[in-house]
């Protein structure tokens, strides 16, 4: 029986960054068009549901039923691309460019980021995670903008979101899917990095089964 460690140099690892962010506008169902999300601070991720709910009888616990779970989450960036105007609820005016109209209908969104995967034997970007996350509706939250002063700070902008999840044939519907660079193979990952960022085709967010058939 092998006798556990502790301590080891590769196993001591850690996430931190966000980049290579991309905007997803959803389009009858689907995340055709990916555009380039410069200026993108952080993204918070925020599981919620599954409430336990314990069942009693013959004065024993008897059983707990599960909430389903659900996933919400924020975005802080400096700046957004001109696309993400839909899922604010604004809309630029038919006929006089440059106007853009306020409470109008929110439109869905995907996103997708990487984050760096370090350890203490190979340094701070060792590998990477790419994430995925479908059904996004934003909810704008407060902009101050302030006099210019001996201390300048750009604003920022912030969107709390909630997502509805989509089908992924044998699984339950899901919002959110997390991919490890250090365990898929070169080929899989190449096909998966170019259908996200694009390459000879355009940048698109393929659904999980789509996406699944990519990593075949």
């Amino acid at each position: 029986m092998a006798i556990l460690t502790w301590g080891a140099s590769a196993d001591k690892k850690y996430e931190s960054g966000v980049d290579r962010g991309v905007l997803y506008m959803k389009s009858a169902g689907t995340y055709p068009a990916g555009v380039a999300w410069e200026g993108l601070i952080s993204v918070t991720e925020k599981p919620g549901g599954a409430e336990v709910t314990d069942l009693w009888a013959n004065n024993e616990k008897y059983a707990a039923l599960v909430a389903t779970e659900t996933f919400e989450g924020s975005l802080e960036a400096y700046t957004f691309p001109d696309e993400f105007l839909e899922a604010m609820g604004m809309l630029e005016h038919t006929t006089d460019p440059g106007v853009i109209l306020g409470q109008q209908t929110r439109g869905e969104f995907g996103l997708s980021w990487r984050s760096r995967v370090g350890s203490d034997a190979e340094g701070s970007q060792a590998n990477y995670k790419l994430h995925i996350v479908y059904g996004c509706l934003a909810k704008p939250s407060e902009v101050q903008h302030s006099t210019v002063n001996d201390s300048p700070e750009a604003v920022t902008f912030s969107w709390d979101f909630t997502t509805t999840p989509v089908a992924a044939t044998g699984f339950s519907s899901l919002s959110k899917i997390t991919l490890d660079e250090s365990v898929l193979s070169a080929p899989n990952l190449a096909a998966l990095q170019e259908a996200l960022w694009g390459g000879t085709g355009s940048a698109a967010l393929p659904l999980p089964n789509a996406l699944f058939a990519l990593l075949v």
